[in-house]
This record gives C-alpha cells, sequence and structure tokens, in this order.
C-alpha cells in the first residue's frame, strides 16, 4: 500500500474534525507531564473540546483551502490541535487557563469564527466570557429596571390602599 493511501484517512479525519468548528486552537505541549496532561484532556472533554495530536503534515493538507488556511504557518514542532463546534471561546479559555497553572504549555495560534488570531490574540479573546455567561449577565441587566418597576408601582398601590383605608 502506497504512503499516500496510509495518509488518506487521518486527513479525512482531521477535516472531519475541524469541519463546521467555530474555533481551532493550536498548543505546544512539551514539557507537559503525563499528569498535567490527563488534567487537560479531561478539562477540554468536559468542555466539549475536541483535542488531539497530529502530524503538522496532515493538518496541513487537511485545512488546505479553507479557513483554516492561515494556521498553517504555525504548525512547526510538537503541536496540538484543540477544536470547538459550540462554543467559539471555550478552548482559548480553558487552554489559557490552564497554561497558568502549566507553563509549559504555549499557545501558538487559533482561527476564532473563521478569523486568524497570535497567540496574544487567542489570550485576549479567553477572557471573553461564554455564550451562556453573556446571556445571563443580559437578561440580569433586562430584569432589574423591570424589577424595579414593578417594586415601585406596587409600593404607589399599597400607598393608596393605606390611604383610602
Amino acid at each position: 500500500m502506497a504512503k499516500v493511501e496510509l495518509k488518506q484517512p487521518i486527513v479525512e479525519e482531521i477535516k472531519e474534525t475541524v469541519k463546521d468548528a467555530q474555533s481551532v486552537v493550536l498548543v505546544d505541549y512539551r514539557g507537559l507531564t503525563v499528569e498535567q496532561d490527563t488534567r487537560l484532556r479531561k478539562s477540554l472533554r468536559e468542555a466539549d473540546i475536541t483535542y488531539k495530536v497530529y502530524k503538522n503534515t496532515m493538518v496541513k493538507l487537511a485545512v488546505d483551502g479553507t479557513d483554516l488556511d492561515s494556521i498553517k504557518v504555525d504548525l512547526e514542532g510538537p503541536t496540538a490541535i484543540a477544536v470547538s463546534k459550540t462554543d467559539a471561546t471555550a478552548p482559548a479559555r480553558v487552554l489559557s487557563k490552564f497554561a497558568k497553572e502549566a507553563p509549559a504549555l504555549e499557545i501558538k495560534s487559533g482561527v476564532v469564527e473563521g478569523t486568524y488570531y497570535d497567540a496574544a490574540g487567542i489570550k485576549s479573546i479567553a477572557a471573553v466570557p461564554s455564550r451562556e455567561e453573556l446571556l445571563s449577565k443580559f437578561l440580569g441587566s433586562i430584569q432589574s429596571p423591570i424589577a424595579n418597576f414593578a417594586r415601585v408601582i406596587k409600593q404607589i398601590a399599597e400607598k393608596n390602599e393605606a390611604a383610602e383605608a
């Protein structure tokens, strides 16, 4: 069997993994202990993030001509890929938080919703709260004035009832 035929299933697997991805983040995992790597993989799994190590040439072949084409420049040395199809900021958040605990983990770059970001850009995206957090803050800010208005109306009504009695 030719080498190309052996590589094709791996390239297809990578294409399937990154297809419809909201974000893809590349990291250099050199220097992580087995225990740290296990904790990292567990936290990524809990956040519904796919995390794998592929050969750089395979990833380059898989992303060639896609929105992720820009990450090819960072595919040098040991590289792991974190992919989220549900939350655009999740990989950046989880990886940045873990990198604070384990400085050996180095964020290289990533693509979030079709836009390429270098390591600094990914770290700034990590500061963005998740969609659920943003929605809860938004709903809280909407409910607050309504609740205050309802309290004032209730107090006026109680005052009017007390004045009539």
